[in-house]
């Protein structure tokens, strides 16, 4: 019996001298204004937002080409064309197309949308299919609404198997809205598309531009895009030949 008695009051000591700590680590509002001498336990710091400098991953390993690089050209130097020929040394096999269409049947798609540039295009176009021989007969002119029918068109023809190649022609200004991406973008993949599933040359003389005076200063684009399909008309002609030898 006695011995539980000590265990108690041992209890009640220690019960007391945790309360006196206690009593002395706390000090309250009251404490402070009275007596400015005080100390006063501050509560652990809340996890720290990171300052607006630190680099949040400064401790990661950085890669070899982490080294961001922006090379712009000088003022006033395009490097839209760069001007020469391709020059492949003696000794391989080369097979080269050149730009003439005599007794070539060629197909052409316009689009009549944006119809004051590509009135002009299919001008310029025609001219250059006379001065490569294509003879008036052998060509076969398509209308369409605009440029996203180009492809379709452009497909239509090179599945008859009758054209040597087709050339396809539109215009397309940028407006206020997206509308103008998403047709150059269709119109570009879908002309392709149409080359790769038939094997049928397609020149792409398609204008993107921004304005209308900036489509009138590339009306010869016409020219170049029937000189480049009958190039790679008579091109796929060797290549037939040579492979039937």
């Amino acid at each position: 019996m006695s011995e539980r008695i000590d265990e108690e009051a041992r209890a009640a000591e220690v019960d007391s001298a945790e309360d006196a700590v206690s009593d002395e680590d706390v000090v309250s509002d009251e404490d402070v204004l009275s007596d400015p001498d005080a100390t006063v336990v501050e509560p652990p710091p809340a996890h720290a937002e990171p300052a607006e400098d630190d680099d949040a991953f400064e401790g990661w390993p950085s890669a070899e080409s982490s080294t961001v690089i922006e090379d712009s050209p000088a003022e006033g130097v395009s490097v839209e064309h760069v001007r020469g020929e391709i020059d492949v040394p003696d000794g391989f096999t080369v097979l080269e197309g050149t730009p003439l269409g005599k007794r070539r049947s060629v197909g052409v798609v316009v689009s009549r949308f944006n119809g004051g540039l590509t009135t002009q295009m299919l001008e310029n176009a025609l001219e250059a299919l006379g001065n490569a021989g294509v003879a008036q007969d052998a060509i076969t002119i398509l209308p369409v609404p605009g440029a996203f029918e180009l492809p379709l068109a452009a497909m239509a023809l090179a599945k008859t198997r009758r054209y040597a190649c087709i050339v396809a022609l539109g215009a397309i200004v940028r407006g206020e809205t997206p509308h103008f991406d998403y047709v150059a973008s269709e119109c570009a993949s879908g002309l392709q598309l149409a080359a790769i599933e038939t094997g049928i040359p397609v020149a792409f003389g398609v204008l993107t531009v921004d304005t209308v005076e900036q489509g009138e200063a590339r009306i010869s684009r016409a020219a170049d895009a029937v000189r480049s399909a009958l190039e790679m008309a008579d091109l796929f002609a060797r290549l037939r030949a040579s492979a039937r030898q």
